[in-house]
């Protein structure tokens, strides 16, 4: 392989390449910050970028792979880590001048986790100010670019991840998913994203956002997010909302089918939601596959829930964030997003009566969302309602505008954090200006495996990891 081409491997190909002393980690991770130091300047996908610390990972690997031993099943692949997620020694600042050089003590299980298992981190990827919303860009660091239309969205709040996937920044990338900012990032940039079943991957420090909060992989395909999920995965004391069930084979069992025939509805709007024409050709031109060419039955439906998620969603979206972050305002607003700042004021409005009232809708809601389940095994929309737009925008010139409510362009996201169910976006094609286009598989709570399968049975028909975006010059 050439640099390039290194820099685009999937870790499967990567391990066989370190077990036949074709490849060294410590060559190619010196391949890898090479084309990040080209790269950069113009995508602007991580917060900080650590090569020395990657570098001494990788001498290590490359240590024990000359020993003969392997630390485990992610032995000197690279992975970058969301400006979210402790890492002891590190800062983690959140996209915010809020929290600007504050370095933890201790390293969040998940990132311990993919450490453990020989990984070799790269650095702290770009958010938004505490991922408030889908757009790449924030007051600490600026505008991360779209790696196929510079200028515009990436999809947030995994911003720098969605970027590194899809810029050949190595095979895995950590993101954080509160309403859609795993997906998002994958819709826009032309990735695998996964946000698994809430609670399969554990959290710490907790998060306000009452539930919500899932972690999981954004790759340039499915099987390295199944094998990137398999070490996030699993019970962990810190969380005490963990799931108690250790994580399934998910890269053994990728390719097992279903012994019954599947279940599958396509909404093409989930009865409420606007989307552009493009996007809504291309996904219903996909959906058409997995009828056409894998043999599955597809049936449009709108379900009796979807008109009710907007008025949830724009509830405790500001109301988590106010709750967490109002008392930053008196010393900090004028450095923070100006968006955000509206975000927050509009949460300090409500009383706890009316949180709480709103709480049990939301339970009931997730409920509605599982009787739906019981009669579909996987739900297939549109990731997001529109293409990339310019980053410098909340909301797309032909959308309705808004001070800070940017869900009106995601409704299809934020449904499955209140209800925890596993969602993807995985690529279906792109717009006639080249820009991404994802599909969204939704599966039953639990059944992870069964959506990384049927994702990897459509990527199968239509692989996209060979597509790449333009060479920087080339915009």
């Amino acid at each position: 392989m050439n640099a390039e081409d290194l820099c685009f491997a999937s870790a499967a190909e990567l391990t066989r390449f370190y077990q036949s002393r074709a490849l060294s980690p410590v060559e190619l991770v010196r391949t890898i910050l090479e084309r990040i130091e080209r790269m950069e300047p113009r995508l602007n996908a991580f917060a900080r970028l650590t090569p020395e610390m990657a570098l001494d990972q990788a001498r290590e690997a490359e240590r024990a792979l000359m020993r003969g031993e392997g630390s485990g099943p992610l032995h000197g692949i690279p992975v970058t880590i969301k400006d979210h997620e402790a890492i002891a020694g590190l800062p983690t600042e959140f996209g915010s001048f809020t929290s600007k050089g504050k370095t933890p003590d201790f390293t969040t299980p998940m990132v311990a986790r993919l450490r453990d298992a020989g990984a070799i981190i790269l650095g702290k990827t770009t958010t938004p100010e505490f991922g408030w919303k889908g757009v790449s860009e924030g007051p600490l660091t600026g505008t991360t670019h779209n790696p196929w239309k510079h200028g515009y969205n990436a999809g947030a709040s995994s911003s720098g991840a969605g970027v590194g996937a899809a810029a050949g920044y190595g095979p895995l990338h950590q993101g954080g998913d509160g309403a859609g900012s795993i997906r998002m990032p994958a819709h826009f940039c032309g990735v695998f994203g996964l946000k698994p079943t809430y609670g399969r991957v554990p959290i710490y420090p907790p998060s306000a956002g009452d539930n919500t909060l899932h972690l999981g992989p954004i790759t340039r395909s499915v099987a390295d997010a199944s094998l990137m999920l398999k070490v996030m995965a699993g019970p962990h004391p810190w969380d005490q909302t963990s799931l108690e069930s250790l994580p399934a084979d998910y890269p053994g069992r990728l390719h097992d089918t279903s012994p019954r025939p599947l279940r599958i509805a396509f909404s093409p709007d989930l009865g409420h939601a606007r989307v552009d024409r493009e996007v809504a050709e291309l996904v219903s031109a996909a959906v058409k596959v997995f009828e056409a060419e894998l043999g599955l039955t597809v049936e449009e439906i709108t379900p009796a829930w979807g008109p009710h998620g907007p008025e949830l969603a724009r509830f405790f979206w500001p109301a988590h964030f106010a709750a967490r972050h109002a008392s930053l305002l008196p010393e900090w607003e004028a450095k923070m997003d100006p968006g955000f700042v509206t975000c927050i004021r509009a949460g300090m409005t409500y009383t706890l009566a009316e949180y709480q009232s709103m709480r049990l809708k939301k339970y009931a809601y997730a409920v509605d969302i599982h009787r739906f389940f019981e009669n579909w095994d996987f739900l297939i929309t549109p990731s997001v309602s529109v293409a990339a737009f310019p980053a410098d925008r909340l909301q797309p010139a032909h959308w309705p505008q808004h001070p800070w409510d940017w869900l009106s362009w995601a409704e299809f996201s934020y449904p499955f954090n209140l209800s925890g169910n596993p969602a993807a976006s995985i690529p279906c094609g792109f717009t006639s200006e080249g820009l991404p286009v994802g599909l969204q598989i939704v599966g039953r709570r639990f059944d992870d495996l069964g959506v990384l399968q049927l994702s990897s049975r459509f990527e199968t028909t239509r692989p996209w990891a060979q597509h790449r975006p333009p060479h920087p010059t080339q915009h």
